[in-house]
């Protein structure tokens, strides 16, 4: 061995050592900070946000912006596990989409719970079995997801977070060959996110919708002559290899989810704030519910309509702009809205998701 190999890797050991005795550091003042609170809300979204962004802000290489921001989730999600060790319902099952959506936010350290429907994850946050919810929201090839629109309007639920995952969609089989396989098993969203190369690539195989990507994965590895459309996250899970990867029509594909709680999150200096309102049935009623935000500077990001499902033909929209609902152009444009709106309700701020 050469004499400067040895000198490295010596380097190498030291800096390994003084990581361990920071991190150490590190853990025992989030554990009195823990102390500190006493018995107050030991997940601030706010504060994490700020936390991370400065982290990315000070990195200068030769790590990535999203590998740094990776390592340092996962030391806070380790050192808020000393505080209090949270539980966090997901839409599941496990290998879905959402859970890798809900472990980027959390990291690895609390204990996941995978839920069978949207509804569940609602109501295992609202009933306290839950200290979080992270559901789907809407996605940039299908739009929104409707369920989870209705019960945020109906339930006592707050947004306090928010992730963005870029969809990477999968063949995945037991099979070694394309040509081996005789049916496809896949979530109806996935097949229509992937409809053109299915089309080129596999144009005669029976197609299979299921109630998941992470059911068809585990379909297709019970049944040797069948393949799945389903992520990384589901590869892992079911021993499944990767018979074509990154199938999706848009290379763009990303999904939006929501981090649910019973707590708003406070202004962490990049936010958004989401509400759904409702108009009054009258010639430019709309309008006039747009208006204050155009006025007080408030930029919107999204403006969507549905049913309320409280009478024929009346609609909700749901409205996401950007800042944080203590800001004063935020406060002023909402009580202009809640004086011309017929019905306002604010579903929360929340720090904006990094990519």
């Amino acid at each position: 061995m050469s004499d400067d190999l040895q000198r490295l890797r010596a380097e190498i050991d030291r800096l390994d050592e003084e990581v361990l005795q920071r991190l150490s550091r590190r853990a025992e003042i989030a554990h009195e900070i823990g102390r500190v609170k006493g018995g107050a809300v030991v997940y601030r979204p706010e504060r994490e946000a700020q936390v991370l962004r400065r982290i990315a802000s000070l990195n200068k290489g030769p790590l990535s912006e999203t590998t740094v921001w990776r390592i340092f989730r996962e030391i806070m999600s380790a050192c808020l596990a000393l505080e209090q060790p949270l539980r966090i319902a997901y839409f599941g099952p496990e290998g879905t989409f959402t859970e890798s959506a809900a472990k980027k936010h959390f990291g690895s350290a609390p204990d996941f719970a995978a839920l069978a429907t949207i509804d569940e994850v609602f109501r295992a946050v609202e009933s306290g079995n839950a200290d979080y919810g992270v559901v789907p929201v809407e996605n940039s090839t299908e739009g929104a997801v409707g369920r989870t629109l209705d019960l945020l309007l109906q339930m006592p639920i707050r947004i306090c977070g928010e992730v963005v995952l870029r969809i990477h969609q999968h063949v995945l089989s037991k099979a070694e060959r394309l040509e081996d396989v005789k049916r496809l098993y896949s979530h109806s969203q996935s097949l229509a996110q992937c409809h053109e190369w299915l089309n080129r690539n596999l144009p005669g195989l029976p197609r299979v919708p299921v109630a998941s990507n992470a059911e068809a994965a585990r379909m297709a590895a019970e049944d040797a002559e069948s393949c799945a459309i389903a992520g990384e996250a589901a590869a892992g899970h079911y021993g499944l290899g990767r018979l074509a990867q990154d199938i999706e029509d848009d290379p763009n594909n990303t999904t939006r989810f929501l981090v649910l709680g019973m707590h708003d999150a406070g202004p962490s200096g990049r936010d958004k704030t989401s509400l759904v309102c409702s108009a009054h049935n009258k010639a430019g009623a709309v309008y006039g519910l747009l208006e204050p935000l155009a006025r007080h500077g408030v930029s919107m990001s999204k403006f969507e309509s549905r049913p309320s499902r409280t009478g024929l033909w009346e609609y909700v929209f749901y409205v996401d702009v950007d800042g944080h609902q203590s800001e004063e152009r935020v406060v002023k444009a909402f009580a202009e809205l809640h004086e011309r709106a017929a019905f306002v309700k604010v579903l929360g701020s929340y720090p904006s998701a990094a990519a």
